[in-house]
């Protein structure tokens, strides 16, 4: 990118068509050239960013995630039990004075 941005700046072309067109920013150049100025081209080369996940942390963390959604969709699952649990006891709890026979009773 360095050598492609250095080429423009002496043909006329803009820097800034690049930069949009690579979807950079022009600190990224700044960045560069400061590291390629103080340990050369070399510099540049080196990797970075974070390594590679291993395989089985990769795993591990698809696990959790799955096991986190699962979770989840349990504890909705209970909050609508309990929601009609407490329905059926309010609706007992109406349903006792008429003489009603409610399920679970002896009648």
């Amino acid at each position: 990118m360095l050598t492609e941005c250095d080429a423009a700046a002496e043909n006329g072309e803009t820097i800034g068509a690049i930069l949009r067109r690579e979807g950079l920013y022009s600190s990224h150049l700044h960045d560069w050239r400061r590291a390629r100025a103080e340990g050369g081209e070399a510099s540049l080369s080196r990797k970075r960013g974070r390594p590679p996940l291993d395989p089985t942390v990769k795993a591990q963390r698809k696990e959790i995630d799955r096991l986190q959604r699962e979770n989840a969709a349990l504890k909705e699952k209970l909050r609508r039990s309990e929601i009609i649990q407490d329905a059926q006891k309010k609706l007992a709890e109406l349903l006792a004075p008429l003489g009603m026979p409610t399920s679970g009773t002896d009648a």
